[in-house]
């Protein structure tokens, strides 16, 4: 867990509370946390959820690993080091989304379990729901798909340290949700996600 640098800081409470703003929106905020390997179909995945829980009226909020890395993280890189710290500020970002009484979607590779148990400590401290979604596919199948021709600069040694060709993947031990991308559409991926919300009580249709 990251330690503060600051000194003479202390949390101020506003007057709203979370069960306020729940009434409000009627939802319950939270983060959906979807994880796997590059082209696995999380950021496709994401994005129709978001869309989808839209036009059911509900409020969420799309956070996305290259959109995050354009701005909010472009000071980091791709080593383990700035890989944590990556995930830490997406984590709390996704918890304060969360806080507000918003669906998080957040759609990042994160290879790392211990950076994934972090961001769910964080939310299960704070009391949020935090719900790990494996977006699982074959690595083989990963590399025919290859949007972005990364594992193929990977392969060819253009690209160090890239997930699933140098650098580990480790797949969720106990995610609330797996989804095989390669055996389910896009949309019965993202109907057993609003499955999933309804059953926790995040959402009501």
């Amino acid at each position: 867990m990251a330690e503060s640098k600051a000194t003479n800081l202390r949390f101020h409470a506003g007057n709203v509370t979370r069960q306020e703003r729940a009434r409000n929106l009627g939802q319950k905020g939270c983060t959906v946390w979807l994880t796997g390997l590059s082209a696995s179909g999380k950021s496709t995945i994401a994005v129709a959820l978001e869309q989808a829980l839209l036009e059911r009226g509900h409020h969420a909020y799309r956070l996305d690993g290259d959109n995050i890395r354009l701005g909010l993280n472009k000071n980091l890189g791709f080593s383990a080091q700035d890989r944590e710290e990556n995930i830490r500020r997406i984590g709390e970002v996704a918890k304060l989304f969360a806080d507000a009484g918003l669906i998080a979607i957040a759609s990042f590779i994160s290879p790392y379990r211990a950076d994934r148990d972090l961001v769910r400590t964080l939310h299960a401290e704070a009391g949020l729901g935090f719900y790990e979604v494996f977006v699982d596919i074959p690595l083989e199948l990963a590399e025919k798909r290859d949007p972005k021709g990364l594992y193929r600069k990977a392969r060819a040694g253009q690209i160090k340290g890239f997930t699933g060709v140098d650098d580990p993947y480790e797949a969720p031990l106990n995610p609330e949700l797996h989804l095989p991308t390669h055996e389910l559409t896009v949309a019965e991926s993202v109907r057993k996600l609003l499955e999933m919300l309804q059953g926790a009580g995040v959402i009501s249709r």
